[in-house]
């Protein structure tokens, strides 16, 4: 009876945590994105994009971005060379709300939580920011390999990430984690 309670207590802070981040995603995208004449994505996509141009200058490479003219993306050139979009999706919001909904419910005390979704929200916004820099440098080098890169390898890094600190989270700072004496 007790493993029941806790899994429906689980799936219950599971499932409200994250319809409750992702409506209030969904509500800061329709107020900060524009479409039609002008074209704006959301500041998030905006700031992902030149923290990963940022990234690469600091790496010492001509990159830079500008805002896509008739599609909520920002362009990312490597010198004149237009190389990639950075979308909606590129910023990592909907990976940190799972990040953050599976913290919640597996929650741990309210100290713990609050500074672990903040560390982890932090280390997974600094690897998405190297994961888009790097990403458009290998569709530059290795323009044939774009859709491996793309599809495969970096939602592998970035899930990777995730699942890395979900288990950090659960084997130590989580109350479902194990007594030191089993």
């Amino acid at each position: 009876m007790k493993k029941r309670k806790t899994i429906i207590r689980f799936l219950i802070k599971f499932f409200v945590t994250y319809f409750l981040l992702v409506g209030i995603y969904s509500i800061y995208l329709k107020q900060t994105q524009q479409k039609g004449d002008v074209f704006s994505c959301s500041p998030i996509t905006k700031t992902v994009a030149k923290h990963a141009q940022q990234f690469g200058e600091f790496f010492g490479y001509p990159v830079h971005v500008e805002q896509h003219e008739s599609e909520l993306s920002m362009k990312f050139f490597v010198g004149d060379a237009y190389i990639a979009r950075v979308v909606e999706g590129c910023n990592a919001i909907s990976v940190i709300i799972l990040f953050l909904t599976f913290i919640i419910a597996f929650s741990g005390s309210i100290k713990a939580t609050i500074i672990y979704a903040i560390v982890g929200t932090f280390f997974l916004y600094i690897v998405n920011v190297a994961r888009v820099f790097i990403l458009s440098m290998l569709m530059y080098k290795f323009p044939e390999y774009q859709d491996i890169l793309h599809n495969l390898l970096f939602p592998a890094i970035i899930y990777g990430a995730v699942f890395l600190l979900w288990i950090i989270w659960v084997k130590r700072f989580s109350y479902l984690k194990k007594p030191k004496n089993e």
